[in-house]
């Protein structure tokens, strides 16, 4: 049996597993808080308070002194999560009373289920059943081009899958195409990153500009546009503000899957509680998704000098390394190819994009999927973007409307045509 039958047919099951989904979680008067720590036992306050329980989510991870953190409160809780932040004289600011509403005033505009092979555009969020069909669809129209691939598994038995575009053929003048691997969407409740994958490999194939059109047939494409597929059903049919995997520690579920990778695993920017967002999980490689997604890129090993990572949100573009404030040794390439996916970024809408190594630019995080392309795989140009909006904004962070799916996906497509001409300049393709 062929593998796009195989995964038509576990697709399938899924589904109709799914049929019963379970109640959907809703945030009706829990409040949101900003607050900040001011020194070394404030900062240890709130990382104590961090997965202490599922009553409090904590949106930022507990990193650095004087950087600004996003805590959800049940009702409940706020009289001893108040105390608690009074007690360390912990500085806060009130954000929402009602977070349901705030999030219920964001129109996201998910797609009808079933409408993916007929009518799939990039004016609606759709669900994962919907996306696969349609990338099924792609390979069967585009026979030689558009091949699927199944990069891993996930705890649920869902496949982590994705195509692989060669136009034009797999070899330029008797030599293969350099490699690009771009994943998506494994931090399940950044919609936006997933959307604009899509968005990518619809370009890829039938784009007429030009510089996509030479994107597209200069290189061999590896797309996944779901690394998360278990934690995006989730944010479907149950908590749309779900980040992790959905494998069950105990009373709390799930590992973040960009904090599992096993390269420094656990060594600074995650959590030991399981249910914190920032769960490393247990030891690396723990999550079937990340291991089973490894082993896929570990098969491709020489065959990708580029490595992408889609998240959101706040506007960045990050380069390794997470665990520590060591520069890589090809810094300095890393700076020029920066520069100019940066630069490529603001032209059409004049949206700005900052960034760096992301130890410095953002925040200490181990275990990430990028260092350990970088660190593992001898891929010498690995990055992250955070995609719109910038991080002045929570509610349309996660949540970003439907309407800005297009612009986003644009100006992103925009920059990663100026970094694979800065990277090709530099040499990593040869």
């Amino acid at each position: 049996m062929s593998l796009t039958k195989c995964l038509l047919f576990a697709l399938l099951a899924i589904v109709a597993s799914a049929s019963v989904s379970a109640e959907r979680v809703r945030y009706d008067n829990y409040r949101m808080y900003k607050v900040n720590s001011e020194n070394a036992k404030q900062l240890e306050v709130l990382k104590d308070l961090e997965g202490s329980s599922d009553s409090i989510m904590f949106l930022d991870g507990v990193h650095l002194l004087g950087a600004d953190i996003q805590i959800v409160v049940a009702p409940h809780k706020v009289p001893d999560f108040l105390e608690i932040l009074g007690k360390s004289e912990i500085k806060y600011e009130l954000q929402s009373r009602d977070v349901q509403k705030s999030l219920d005033e964001i129109d996201e505009k998910v797609a009808i289920k079933g409408r993916a092979t007929t009518a799939y555009n990039w004016a609606q969020y759709y669900e994962l059943d919907d996306t696969y069909a349609w990338l099924q669809t792609l390979a069967q129209k585009n026979p030689g081009v558009v091949t699927l691939i199944e990069g891993g598994k996930t705890y649920q038995g869902r496949s982590i899958l994705g195509v692989k575009i060669t136009k034009g053929g797999e070899t330029i003048n008797g030599k293969a195409k350099p490699g690009i691997f771009l994943e998506a969407g494994i931090h399940a409740r950044e919609w936006i990153a997933p959307a604009a994958a899509t968005y990518i490999i619809n370009q890829l194939l039938t784009s007429e500009v030009e510089s996509i059109k030479e994107l597209a047939e200069n290189y061999t494409w590896y797309v996944l546009p779901h690394a998360n597929p278990d934690g995006y059903v989730y944010t479907h049919t149950t908590d749309r503000l779900w980040r992790k995997t959905r494998t069950p520690y105990g009373s709390c579920f799930g590992a973040d899957p960009n904090r599992n990778w096993g390269f420094h695993w656990n060594e600074v920017g995650a959590s030991s509680s399981a249910c914190s967002d920032t769960y490393a999980g247990p030891s690396a490689f723990s999550e079937i998704e990340t291991l089973s997604l490894s082993k896929f890129i570990e098969g491709l090993k020489g065959k990708v000098q580029l490595y992408l990572s889609l998240h959101a949100y706040s506007q960045y573009l990050l380069y390794p390394y997470g665990h520590t404030a060591d520069l890589p040794d090809n810094v300095a390439d890393f700076k020029k190819v920066f520069d100019a996916s940066i630069a490529a970024v603001n032209k059409r809408y004049g949206t700005k994009y900052t960034g760096g190594n992301i130890y410095d630019a953002i925040y200490p995080a181990a275990g990430a999927s990028v260092d350990w392309a970088y660190g593992t795989q001898d891929v010498r140009m690995a990055f992250c973007y955070e995609l719109r909006p910038s991080s002045s904004s929570y509610f349309t962070g996660f949540k970003l409307p439907a309407e800005q799916i297009v612009p986003a996906s644009e100006e992103l497509l925009d920059s990663i045509v100026a970094m694979a001409t800065e990277v090709k300049s530099l040499g990593y393709f040869d």
